[in-house]
This record gives structure tokens, sequence and C-alpha cells, in this order.
């Protein structure tokens, strides 16, 4: 890696920590590009030189805040016995993570960023690679695919192979359920709703399991083992 290229990443990751700083003290809307110049050391000015777009630094901020979820997937993975049932555990790790961090799930899955979000999560990976590297072989290609209807339309087509469900209905599977979920989490962020964390995920796991197992094919319902 050539010197310049070095410096740059240095640079850029602490605006990214001064971000996540802030973030972790007093919540991501209290992020300014002032506050982050401050902590890192820079002007604000110089923060552009590095980030296309201020919305770019938080997406990179808040990525610093799925570790956990990551590190917990594959537990709950491990729960399901085929790919239905694995792909409804999967949801409730979801869940149950983004809806106490709603702000920083935001940011990362339905934020607007302006240009191809995988090469930024890409990017991301590149500069904090030492901090992901407990990432397994098997994980990698779910976390560095960035659209969370892509990573579902992928990895639903396992249970094609099983024969849970038709080809045809992968893609509209995974588009209804994002879809439940980013309104739950919307409703959550606007403060739409008066349910708690622990009856939004109820509810929206409720709503997952549903209109999956009504996608499963007929005589393969009955094999679907899964309690909210």
């Amino acid at each position: 890696m050539k010197g310049k290229q070095i410096q740059t990443e240095r640079v850029m990751r602490y605006f990214i920590d001064a971000a996540a700083e802030i973030i972790e003290n007093e919540g991501i809307e209290q992020v300014t590009i002032r506050k982050v110049a401050d902590i890192a050391g820079y002007t604000s000015s110089t923060a552009y030189n590095y980030f296309k777009e201020f919305t770019h630094l938080l997406f990179f901020a808040s990525m610093k805040f799925t570790k956990d979820y990551i590190k917990e997937l594959p537990l709950f993975l491990e729960k399901g016995e085929n790919t239905i049932e694995k792909w409804l555990q999967s949801w409730i790790c979801f869940c149950q993570h983004s809806f106490e961090s709603p702000q920083i799930f935001s940011m990362i899955f339905l934020s607007d960023l302006g240009e191809n979000s995988d090469k930024l999560l890409e990017q991301y990976f590149s500069l904090y690679e030492k901090e992901w590297s407990f990432l397994s072989d098997e994980m990698k290609p779910f976390v560095l695919e960035h659209s969370f209807q892509k990573r579902s339309t992928n990895y639903l087509r396992q249970a094609v192979e099983e024969g849970f469900l038709h080809i045809d209905d992968v893609e509209p599977l995974a588009d209804m359920t994002f879809l439940i979920w980013k309104g739950m989490l919307s409703s959550i962020i606007n403060n739409r709703r008066d349910d708690s964390d622990k009856e939004a995920l109820h509810k929206t796991i409720l709503y997952v399991k549903k209109i999956t197992i009504a996608t499963v094919v007929q005589d393969k319902k009955d094999l679907i083992k899964f309690d909210i």
C-alpha cells in the first residue's frame, strides 16, 4: 500500500471514529460535521476531501455498531433445521438489534447514500479489516452484500433447492418481509406506535412468519417448526 493511500485511510478512520464516539455518547441525531472535525483534529472542510457526502461518514460510523448483531447471527442460524427455519431465526436476531438501535439500522439499510452502497460497504471493511477478522467465510458473502433484499433473495434460494419454495416466490418473499420490517422501524423512529421494543419484535416476527409460511410449498408447511 502506497504512503498516500495509507495516510488517506488513516485520516478517514480519524473522522469515522470521531463520529462513532458522538453516536455512542450523544446519539446519531447529534452528529454534526463540526463536532466530528473538532474531535478528529481537523477542519470541517477537510472532511469533505475524504467523504463525498456527510451520509457516507454516518454510514461508516454506524457500521461500527453492528458487530454484536453480526456476531450473534450465526448462533440464531444454528437453531434452524432447514433454510426456512434459519431464515425466521435470522429475523429474530435482526429485529432484536434493529429495534434497540433504530436510527443506526435506518442509516445503514434505509438512508439515501447517493451512490452504490455496496462500494461503501466494501470500503468500510477495507478500512477496518482487522476489527472484522472474526467473520467466518460462511458469513462474509452475507455481510458484504449491503442490500437486505438481495441478501434475503440469495439466502432463500437454498430453500428452493430444499423444496420449500418455488423460485418465483423468492424475490416477492424477500421484498415483502423487508417492507414489513421497514414499516415497523419507520413507525418506531417517528413515534407512530406505542409498542415497546418487545412488542414490536413480536409483531414483526409474527407477520414475517405468517407471510413466509403462506409462501412455503403446501406439502412442506408442516415441516416448519418455529415458535415466537
